[in-house]
């Protein structure tokens, strides 16, 4: 993956349904290139899907979980592709100390959150993981 890659997978995190040909101008490139590369990426499996994000409140059943990532050896871009294509994951951080990223999971039950944590388990070059469930939030005033 080039510079433009990244931004059109930037872009298209920001607005899935955002139009080739708008795409293309803010890339500075033809409508064609856009859909090759688009193509080409969700035929790597970079682009594993598309999704719907809802506010965290807008459905108050949902169960959300931390995920701290080890990830193993030169792996780190490749992992972070994997797991933006993920559409379990939320929001990803990257971090320092004994984890490399901290996924933000979301899963309508836990049934779905253990299928999340499967597939996200078989991404290679994660080398351990640890899940915590969101409990609930506390803010100080």
């Amino acid at each position: 993956m080039d510079a433009t890659d990244q931004q059109l997978l930037s872009l298209l995190r920001k607005d899935a349904r955002t139009s080739v040909a708008t795409l293309a101008s803010k890339l500075g490139v033809s409508r064609g290139t856009v859909s090759n590369r688009i193509t080409k990426l969700e035929d790597a499996g970079i682009i594993v899907g598309y999704a719907v994000r809802l506010r965290p409140d807008a459905q108050p059943s949902e169960i959300s979980a931390w995920m701290s990532v080890a990830v193993a050896g030169n792996e780190t871009r490749a992992v972070i592709a994997s797991l933006l294509g993920e559409p379990g994951v939320a929001c990803l951080h990257d971090t320092n100390g004994r984890w490399d990223l901290l996924a933000e999971l979301r899963a309508a039950n836990l049934a779905e959150l253990s299928h999340v944590l499967e597939r996200i388990r078989l991404i290679r070059g994660i080398s351990s993981t640890e899940t915590s469930i969101h409990l609930e939030t506390y803010r100080l005033a």
